[in-house]
């Protein structure tokens, strides 16, 4: 296989801290500024995965950062520059402690949930007599914390997250509005694709000047789930599953290798020829998404393109 960043050791300018997530790695600078890297690691059921997969860091930074470009005209966002492939570089920010998953389908979490019986969550109502993917109502807010490196997030309810003093009632409100107004903009962007926008989380911040920001990634399909249009009314009515474009294959995959991310399960080993389908996934993925023919950048030394990249464009603002 290709060369993949499955963790990196910058020393940028003005360097003052390091925060490694489960994909990303931000490194925070003195002036307040943000530099964050995707790395290829991929992260399902919460656990990161072995082996890196070629191109998905830049997969995931280009998708995202033409996503907060194209919804910057109704919620505003951390980012400053993409200086390299795999870089987001922006406005350091408090973190909002949850996550804001929005759901307009009843499918994966909440399929699953709802097999089980259970007819809430979050605190919202799912109807009785829905089938897996058929589309709800309206479309629901199903929050979750924020887990800590290695931990799960947990589902939470607005109830809770107000009760328990995480997001002040007047922020929750604001961010309940732009989660719904994102995903307005992210279902009219993907029917313009032809796909349906499923369901998607949202990550937020607040400035030192207490601007609540979107921040993180957005519509990835990390971060979210899609269908394709074409077929879908005719699956629901065969109750045949959906033709989807989302992680969620990884997921099966390790489903039906006995691993859901649980205690004593051990990762299946993926070969590098499922490496290889899974690197062509995402690059389906992002041309779907996105509309656009994906260009490889050159993975020959990731590690030294991203320092040179990055150090440039700090150059060039420090002047």
């Amino acid at each position: 296989m290709g060369n993949t960043i499955i963790a990196t050791d910058f020393n940028f300018p003005g360097q003052q801290s390091v925060y490694r997530g489960k994909v990303r790695e931000v490194y925070r600078l003195h002036n307040d500024i943000l530099v964050m890297v995707a790395t290829d690691r991929l992260s399902a059921f919460d656990v990161v995965m072995p082996k890196g997969i070629p191109y998905k860091g830049q997969i995931l930074n280009q998708i995202a950062t033409k996503m907060m470009e194209a919804t910057k005209d109704i919620v505003p966002n951390w980012l400053l520059a993409t200086p390299d492939p795999n870089v987001a570089i922006g406005h350091a920010c408090e973190p909002f402690k949850v996550e804001m998953v929005i759901r307009g389908y009843l499918s994966g979490h909440a399929a699953r949930e709802y097999k089980a019986g259970k007819r809430m969550l979050c605190g919202v109502a799912m109807p009785d007599g829905m089938q897996e993917n058929d589309p709800f109502p309206e479309p629901i807010i199903t929050p979750a914390t924020k887990a800590e490196k290695g931990d799960h997030d947990e589902d939470i309810s607005k109830e809770d997250i107000l009760g328990r003093g995480i997001v002040s009632e007047a922020d929750y409100a604001q961010l309940e509005k732009y989660t719904r107004a994102l995903f307005r903009r992210g279902t009219e962007i993907a029917a313009e694709r032809g796909l349906i926008l499923v369901d998607t989380k949202y990550e937020f911040g607040k400035t030192k000047a207490g601007k609540i920001v979107l921040i993180d990634e957005i519509h990835t399909p990390d971060s979210s789930r899609y269908f394709y249009q074409e077929g879908y009314a005719d699956r629901q009515t065969k109750g045949l599953p959906q033709k989807q474009l989302s992680k969620e294959f990884v997921r099966q995959w390790l489903i039906s290798n006995g691993f859901q991310g649980l205690e004593g399960q051990t990762v299946p080993e993926m070969t590098d020829a499922y490496i290889e389908t899974v690197s062509a996934r995402y690059i389906e993925l992002y041309e779907n998404i996105t509309g656009e023919t994906f260009n490889k950048a050159n993975i020959t030394n990731i590690q030294e393109r991203i320092n040179e990249n990055v150090k440039a464009y700090l150059n060039g603002i420090d002047q």
